[in-house]
């Protein structure tokens, strides 16, 4: 069984328990995302499910991204306004993204002292954090080989 398919068995599981609707179009949004392996742009999603759904349009994108996200199933890179799979999706969890610069692998971290560190800081401000987003960017190791 593929990661994909691993991840869509997960999200359906997750939708399931929590009394939402995984439609096709979100569980294809989510296959598409799973299968590239890296960010995936809201308007490369369109132009792929377009192909296959004749009306697929902007606001449908978003609104199945929108979705995924607020289950925990795909998180947004802010630095490239792209999105990406959750490799542990049934973890609610602060998380960390390792991207390459050169290829665009993107590797999800899992480092809760990290988030749990940024939350009690953010408190003692009087800052409630609302949502967490840490980026790193450089060079994977397969990129470095070959630079």
């Amino acid at each position: 069984m593929t990661q994909a398919n691993t991840l869509l068995q997960q999200a359906e599981s997750q939708c399931h328990i929590r009394g939402v609707r995984f439609t096709p179009i979100r569980r294809r949004v989510l296959e598409l995302i799973a299968e590239n392996g890296g960010g995936l742009k809201a308007y490369d999603l369109l132009d792929k499910l377009s192909t296959e759904h004749a009306a697929a349009r902007p606001p449908t994108v978003y609104r199945a991204l929108e979705f995924l996200i607020d289950q925990g199933l795909v998180h947004r890179i802010e630095s490239l306004n792209a999105y990406v799979a959750c490799a542990c999706p049934e973890h609610a969890h602060g998380f960390q993204l390792l991207i390459c610069r050169q290829c665009g692998y993107v590797e999800e971290l899992h480092l809760d002292e990290i988030s749990e560190q940024l939350v009690a800081l953010a408190q003692r401000q009087g800052f409630k954090i609302e949502r967490q987003t840490i980026e790193l960017q450089g060079l994977c190791q397969r990129c470095r080989a070959t630079s």
